[in-house]
């Protein structure tokens, strides 16, 4: 059970990021905020596989989240390189 609460607490705080880089590339245009979005999101979409029942060590939950962060360490680089 504990480990199906922090799954679900991930989930939702990755979403609530998502939503936020979203909301912020719309108010500030800043392209940080969407590519912070874009890796949340994916870290979302790991979390709420793992919440259907995929098992965390998956395949394809390590390359969704891989993904996530690679987007995050791209848009960082990217910002500090400006």
């Amino acid at each position: 059970m504990v480990v199906e609460s922090i799954t679900v607490m991930n989930f939702v705080l990755a979403l609530i990021i998502f939503i936020l880089g979203l909301w912020v590339f719309r108010v500030k245009k800043i392209v940080l905020a969407v590519y912070v979005a874009i890796g949340f999101g994916l870290f979302a979409i790991s979390h709420f596989l793992v919440l259907l029942g995929t098992n965390s060590s998956d395949i394809s939950i390590i390359i969704i989240r891989a993904l996530g962060y690679l987007v995050v360490i791209y848009a960082l680089i990217r910002e500090a390189m400006k």
